[in-house]
C-alpha cells in the first residue's frame, strides 16, 4: 500500500491525514525523518519491542538529540483500519511539545513505512485524533507506568536496566 504525500480526506471517519515524513528499511534498520513547520527530527529509528505484555507496544520511537544521543520520543501499536489494513499507530511527546503528535505509519513500497499526522475533523475535549486519551496521568496510582514496567532510565539520564544500547551501530 503506497500512500500518496497530499493531504487526504477518509470518508468514514472524518480524518485528515497529511504526511510528515519517510522510514526506510536499510540493512534491517528501520531509520529516516519527520518534519513538519515546528518540528524537525532528522534521524529518527524504530526499535523493535520485545515483551510478552499483548498490549506492549510494536516499536519504540527513538531520535537523536542536541548531544547526538538517541532518545525514545513515542511509541507504535498495531492497528487494524475498517478495510482491514494493517499499519502502526501512536504519538510522539517531549517535553518541548505543547501536546502529543498523533501519527499513523503506513507500510511503503520500499519497504519501509509513510509517515502520516492525523487529526479528526470533529476534535474531542482531549483534543482528538489518533491514541487521545481520556485518562490522565494525575489518575494514575504510585508505581504505575501504564503497564511498560519500570523505567529505563537511571537518575542521571543515563539508559540502564536493559542489554540494548542507542548506539549507532545498534540495529533498532
Amino acid at each position: 500500500m503506497r500512500v500518496s504525500p497530499r493531504m487526504v480526506s477518509s470518508d468514514i471517519r472524518k480524518v485528515k491525514t497529511m504526511n510528515i515524513g519517510e522510514i526506510f528499511n536499510r540493512n534491517g534498520r528501520l531509520k529516516g525523518s519527520i518534519a513538519t513547520r515546528t518540528i524537525d527530527l532528522p534521524s529518527v529509528g524504530l526499535r523493535k519491542v520485545v515483551s510478552d505484555n499483548p498490549k506492549a507496544p510494536v516499536y519504540e520511537i527513538l531520535a537523536l538529540n542536541i548531544a547526538r544521543r538517541y532518545v525514545q520520543i513515542g511509541a507504535l501499536w498495531e492497528a487494524v483500519s475498517k478495510q482491514g489494513d494493517v499499519f502502526l499507530a501512536g504519538n510522539i511527546d517531549d517535553p518541548s511539545l505543547p501536546e502529543p503528535l498523533p501519527i499513523a505509519l503506513f507500510p511503503a513500497d520500499h519497504g519501509g513505512y509513510m509517515v502520516a499526522w492525523r487529526r479528526d475533523t470533529m476534535r474531542s475535549d482531549f483534543g482528538g485524533g489518533m491514541g487521545a486519551s481520556s485518562g490522565r496521568y494525575d489518575d494514575r496510582g504510585p508505581g504505575d507506568q501504564g503497564g511498560f514496567g519500570d523505567s529505563t532510565v537511571g537518575a542521571g539520564g543515563e539508559r540502564s536496566g536493559s542489554d540494548t544500547s542507542f548506539e549507532e551501530e545498534d540495529p533498532f
